[in-house]
C-alpha cells in the first residue's frame, strides 16, 4: 500500500537534527494480567490465548518487551501457534488512563520501532498512556516471513516497474515469480495467515492480555485498515480509536493503486508549483516545462541508469521513482527543497541523492542489508487481502486509466498488481464496507493533499462507520497527527485524553 511512518521519520532525520526518546518511567509496572471483563464473551477455543500473562523484560534500554502467543489459524487454533513481539513505553506520569496501541502502517511497518520512536504521540498523551506497539504477524520479530536474500531483493526493487517493451514485461514477470517462489519455499506455512483480518484478531488478544476492557488505538496509513477491520469485528470493544491517513476498505487493490496515482499527482503538482515559484527550479521556469523535463529525465534513466557513488548500484528508473516519492510523503517545508537538490543532481548526471532517498524508502542500509522485511510483507499481505489482477493482459487493459491519472507515477502503480498474478496462496478477503455498528465514536483523520492515502479515502471511511467522525488537515504530506498542525494535535489529544469528540467535519488549515 504505502511505506510506514518510520520512512518519513528517517527522511526527516536526514535533513533535521536527530531526535532522542523521552525517558519513560520504567519502574511502574502496569498489570499484565487480563482483567475479567477483558475476556468476557471469548470463544472457549481461544480462552487460553486470551488468558495468558505476558512476561515483560527491559529492552532497548528504556522500554519493556514481551511475546504474545496467538493461533497460526484462528479457524483451527489447536493446529499451531505463532509469536507476536510487543513493546511497551510506559506512561510517564502517575495518572495513567490505560494502554494506547499504535501501528505505523505498511503493510510491513514495525510496531516495535514505532512505539519506541520519539514523537509518536504528544508528551501529554504519553504522560497518561502506556504506548504499546507490536509487529504484526509475519513482520519483523513476529514469526517473520522471508522470501529473498538481500542481493535478490536488490534486483527485485530495482527492476523496471513500468515496462514498455516485451522483454521488460518478461523480466518483471520473472521477478514476480522469484518473489512468489521464494516466499513459498521459505515461509509457505505463514503465507495464508498474515492477512489483515488475522492481525486485527491478534490485536484483540493483546487488548485482553494487557488488561483493557476496550481498545484505545492510534493507527496510521495501513494501520487504519487494521483498525477498520478491528472495529468491524469487535465494535463493543472500541474505546478511543484514531485512524489517521485512512484507507477505504471498499476499494480493490487496483482502485487503491489508481487512487494513489491521483494522490501523488496532486502532491507533484504542489511541488512543481513551489519549485517554479521559487524562481530557480532545476526543472524549468513553467509548470509545463518542469513536467516535460521530469518526464524526459525518467525516460533517459530508463534507457541508461545514472551513475551513483556506488559503482555497483546505478539509479534505475524504478529507484528514481521511489526517490521522488519519498520527499512527497513529507510536508512541503521538509521535503520540497531536498527533492529539488536531488533532481538538480540527477539532471547533472549524478543519481546518488535520489538513490539515497530510495534506500530510505526501502529501509536499505549502506552495507546492503535491509531493516526488517517490509518490502516482502507489503506484497504478501496485499496479495492476500486485495488481489484483483490475474494476468499481464488485465494490467495492460487498466494502464490508460493510470496514465490519465499521472503520467509520472501512473504506469509504475498500474503494473504494481502483477506480483500477485503468480502468488502461491489464494486470497482470503475481498473489499467490503465497515460500519462498526454500536461502537463508540471513532475519529477518522484525513489530509487534503495526502499522496499515499488520498483524502477521499478518509471521507469514505468516516461515512461508512456508524459512529465515524471526520477530522481534516488542509495541506500536503502523509498523515496529520504530530505533523506540525496545532489544531489537529489539540483535537486528537483532547479525544484521547478526555474523550472529547471534535465536531464532525472540523477542518484545520
Amino acid at each position: 500500500m504505502n511505506r510506514p511512518a518510520l520512512a518519513v521519520l528517517l527522511a526527516v532525520a536526514t535533513f533535521a537534527a536527530a531526535c532522542t526518546s523521552d525517558d519513560p518511567d520504567a519502574e511502574r509496572e502496569p498489570s499484565s494480567t487480563p482483567a475479567p471483563e477483558a475476556t468476557a464473551g471469548v470463544d472457549p477455543a481461544l480462552a487460553a490465548f486470551y488468558g495468558q500473562s505476558l512476561e515483560w523484560e527491559t529492552c532497548r534500554e528504556d522500554f519493556e518487551c514481551a511475546t504474545l502467543e496467538v493461533p497460526l489459524d484462528y479457524e483451527a487454533p489447536e493446529a499451531g501457534t505463532i509469536e507476536v513481539a510487543v513493546l511497551r513505553s510506559p506512561a510517564t506520569g502517575d495518572e495513567r488512563i490505560g494502554s494506547l496501541l499504535v501501528n505505523p502502517g505498511g503493510p510491513g511497518g514495525s510496531g516495535l520501532d514505532h512505539a519506541a520512536s520519539d514523537g509518536v504521540v504528544s508528551d501529554d498523551v504519553h504522560e497518561r498512556f502506556d504506548v504499546v506497539g507490536f509487529d504484526p504477524r509475519g513482520v519483523g520479530e513476529s514469526s517473520p516471513i522471508d522470501c529473498l536474500d538481500d542481493a535478490a531483493l536488490d534486483e527485485f526493487v530495482s527492476a523496471d516497474g513500468s515496462p514498455d517493451v516485451d522483454a521488460e514485461i518478461v523480466e518483471l514477470q520473472e521477478q514476480a515469480q522469484a518473489l512468489a517462489s521464494g516466499c513459498e519455499a521459505r515461509s509457505g506455512e505463514m503465507l495464508p495467515h498474515i492477512g489483515t483480518a488475522d492481525v486485527a484478531r491478534d490485536m484483540d488478544v493483546l487488548r485482553a492480555v494487557i488488561g483493557e476492557e476496550k481498545i484505545h488505538y492510534l493507527g496510521s496509513s495501513y494501520g487504519t485498515y487494521i483498525g477498520a477491520l478491528y472495529v468491524e469485528q469487535f465494535p463493543q470493544r472500541v474505546g478511543r480509536v484514531v485512524l489517521d491517513g485512512a484507507i477505504d476498505p471498499t476499494l480493490s487493490g487496483n482502485e487503491l493503486g489508481l487512487g494513489q496515482a491521483e494522490g501523488f499527482e496532486r502532491a507533484l503538482s504542489s511541488y512543481l508549483e513551489f519549485c517554479v515559484g521559487e524562481g530557480d527550479c532545476p526543472l524549468g521556469e513553467t509548470d509545463s516545462e518542469a513536467r516535460a523535463t521530469l518526464a524526459n529525465l525518467l525516460a533517459v534513466i530508463d534507457e541508461s541508469p545514472l551513475p551513483t557513488d556506488d559503482d555497483e548500484r546505478p539509479l534505475t528508473q524504478a529507484l528514481a521513482i521511489l526517490g521522488i516519492v519519498l520527499p512527497l510523503y513529507l510536508t512541503p517545508d521538509e521535503g520540497y527543497e531536498p527533492l529539488s537538490v536531488a533532481l538538480e543532481s540527477a539532471l547533472a548526471g549524478d543519481g546518488t541523492t535520489l538513490l539515497t532517498f530510495a534506500d530510505l524508502y526501502l529501509f536499505r542500509n549502506p552495507d546492503g542489508t535491509y531493516d526488517g522485511n517490509s518490502n516482502e510483507v507489503i506484497l504478501a499481505v496485499n496479495c492476500l487481502d486485495k488481489p484483483d489482477v490475474s494476468s499481464v493482459e488485465e494490467v495492460e487493459e487498466g494502464l490508460p486509466a493510470f496514465e490519465a491519472a499521472s503520467q509520472i507515477f501512473g504506469p509504475y502503480l498500474g503494473w504494481g498488481g502483477l506480483a500477485c498474478t503468480t502468488w502461491p496462496v489464494p486470497p482470503v478477503a475481498e473489499p467490503a464496507r465497515v460500519s462498526a455498528a454500536g461502537a463508540d465514536p471513532i475519529l477518522v483523520v484525513g489530509t487534503t493533499g495526502d499522496p499515499a492515502t488520498p483524502y477521499e479515502w478518509a471521507e469514505a471511511l468516516a461515512s461508512q462507520l456508524e459512529s465515524g467522525v471526520l477530522l481534516t488537515r488542509e495541506g500536503f504530506g502523509h498523515l496529520a497527527y504530530q505533523a506540525g498542525n496545532d489544531c489537529i494535535d489539540e483535537a486528537i489529544d483532547a479525544y484521547l485524553l478526555d474523550g472529547t469528540v471534535p465536531e464532525d467535519g472540523l477542518r484545520c488549515s
